[in-house]
């Protein structure tokens, strides 16, 4: 009897240490990183393979959603998400130079050189330098928008590091693909507000645009997600120095034909800011890489798309887990 009820509280007990060990809530800490203090979240077990998931532009740690985090780490990943240089918690050490973007975006228009405080490349190395301070020498890296490119540098930069590599809504950043539609750039490149109402509007206008045209978004969601990320951390200047550090990058199309790190490229059909094409330009100059195109998938992790880029990504990760155990025993 008394190993009968021993089994039973071991088996309510499951749920819970698994809640524990995918704990989205987990402290966030710092780690630095030469010019900056890199604000950082490792969720999972230390033993575990490590996934580093890298943000687009302007996006902070939280906003890989935190159903998606937990799906990963429930697969056995130790999951690290952290904010880039110049978005949420991640400080400077000192302060860094200012930009005009209008500016800048003119000379990118004209065809001339753009001057940026720091390339993309400069952020994959601030990638890599976390992962020094966390003493992981191996991991996955898995991308978004922005966050792709600077995963496309870090790979190229260490690539017997980097056990897999995952960019999703990103691009080679090649002359000649499709631009993105006039007003969304627009809207991305509007970074003054007169005061928090105004900042939360803009920023709901955005996520709007960015949105599929076959999931219709609640404007109340969209403010409430504005909100959140403006409450934890507001950086427009630090949004504008990442975005001219964009403009400022050359197509990366010698650096992917280099890359032979296993690779999966995700992209959705209805993508505004990055259209299709960017998506499949990628996966045709990374030799080996695999494509999957979602249906629908504009430039957002919406909440109907959330599983079908798990059901895209995960059989990615698994096939090349990096481990010989079986995490989470």
């Amino acid at each position: 009897m008394r190993f009968i009820l021993i089994i039973t509280a071991l088996l309510w007990a499951v749920p819970s240490f698994a809640s524990s060990r995918c704990d989205v809530t987990t402290a966030v800490r710092y780690a630095d990183a030469g010019d900056v203090q890199l604000a950082y979240q490792s969720v999972g077990y230390e033993r575990d393979p490590v996934l580093l998931l890298v943000m687009g532009l302007g996006g902070q740690l939280i906003n890989w959603p935190d159903e998606v985090v937990t799906s990963l780490c429930e697969q056995g990943f130790r999951v690290v998400r952290f904010d880039n240089r110049d978005a949420g918690l991640s400080r400077w050490k000192q302060a860094p130079v200012r930009r005009n973007l209008v500016y800048e975006v003119i000379r990118y228009r004209l065809g001339l050189p753009v001057d940026s405080a720091y390339s993309l490349r400069d952020m994959a190395g601030d990638a890599l330098k976390l992962m020094d301070a966390l003493n992981v020498q191996r991991f996955h890296v898995l991308g978004a928008s922005m966050g792709g490119m600077i995963a496309q540098h870090l790979a190229d930069l260490e690539p017997q590091r980097v056990l897999t590599l995952t960019l999703v809504m990103t691009s080679s950043g090649a002359a000649g693909l499709p631009s993105p539609r006039p007003e969304l750039m627009e809207l991305l490149t509007r970074r003054e507000a007169k005061d928090r109402e105004q900042a939360l509007e803009q920023q709901a206008d955005l996520l709007s645009a960015l949105s599929s045209p076959l999931v219709p978004d609640d404007r109340k969601l969209l403010l409430q997600q504005a909100e959140e990320s403006y409450d934890r951390a507001f950086n427009p200047e630090g949004v504008k120095r990442q975005l001219i550090a964009i403009l400022a990058e050359p197509s990366r199309v010698e650096l992917l034909n280099r890359l032979h790190v296993p690779t999966l490229v995700v992209h959705g059909t209805a993508d505004p800011l990055l259209p299709v094409m960017h998506g499949v330009h990628v996966a045709a100059h990374i030799k080996g890489s695999e494509l999957k195109l979602i249906p629908g998938l504009a430039h957002r992790f919406q909440e109907a798309f959330k599983q079908p880029i798990l059901s895209a990504v995960l059989p990615h990760l698994q096939a090349h887990r990096g481990d010989t155990h079986l995490a989470g025993l």
